[in-house]
């Protein structure tokens, strides 16, 4: 799952967005309101995390301008004020919860997590193709009732993948999505994580998942053989 932290200082946004890659969070920063803006409303996110004391643009302008383009985006608001009245504007403004700061990272992740769980549906939370199941919550694989130990980063493409099901993906689109950096033909970093995957998901299994589409890229569906 994709979140986005709007927090200006850095040593704070760099703090909680090591914590929550840790949990195998695919995350994006934003130092400033007139950014974070911005980006909140181009990405596809499924969690913003938002400071109310931003420069440019402050955190309420920022939550105002984002809801009425992402009515069901969750939003957990960080907070250094302390009056009760300040949280209660943020949260009629449009935030689903608050924080105060000084804080815990154990409370922000488990404020993340809650807010994750009920901000969509859980189809959208729980992703399945024939007998893999991804749950994008609590970050768990299963194939065929066996768990499977993932790395971020093969969770984050396997997620990708499976968002796509059935869709001819490129290795562009995969080092953009998966990566968030601009392709660069001259790597096989795509190819070497979908051969990890590949021995995790598919290896000793009778019908295999993910497909080379000769030309194109790859393609996770539960149709058999490659797909020329």
């Amino acid at each position: 799952m994709r979140i986005l932290v709007i927090e200006d200082d850095s040593a704070l946004a760099s703090y909680v967005r090591k914590g929550l890659e840790a949990e195998h969070y695919t995350v994006d920063v934003a130092l400033d309101g007139e950014q974070g803006a911005m980006m909140a409303a181009e990405l596809d996110c499924d969690l913003l995390i938002l400071d109310l004391n931003l420069p440019k643009l402050d955190g309420i302008s920022v939550l105002r301008s984002v809801r009425p383009g992402k009515p069901q985006l969750p939003v957990l608001v960080l907070t250094a004020r302390p009056r009760v009245e300040d949280r209660v504007h943020a949260l009629d403004s449009g935030a689903d919860d608050c924080l105060n700061k000084p804080f815990s990272y154990s409370e922000l992740s488990a404020r993340v997590r809650a807010l994750l769980r009920r901000g969509r549906p859980s189809v959208e939370s729980c992703l399945q193709v024939a007998d893999l199941h991804l749950d994008r919550v609590e970050r768990k694989v299963e194939r065929a009732g066996r768990s499977i130990e993932l790395t971020a980063k093969e969770f984050a493409l396997l997620e990708y993948l499976m968002r796509n099901t059935g869709r001819r993906i490129t290795r562009s689109m995969i080092i953009e999505h998966v990566w968030n950096i601009s392709f660069d033909t001259c790597t096989n970093v795509v190819d070497v994580y979908i051969n990890y995957l590949r021995k995790k998901v598919d290896e000793g299994m009778s019908t295999r998942l993910i497909h080379t589409v000769r030309g194109v890229g790859y393609e996770l569906s539960d149709k058999s053989g490659e797909v020329a």
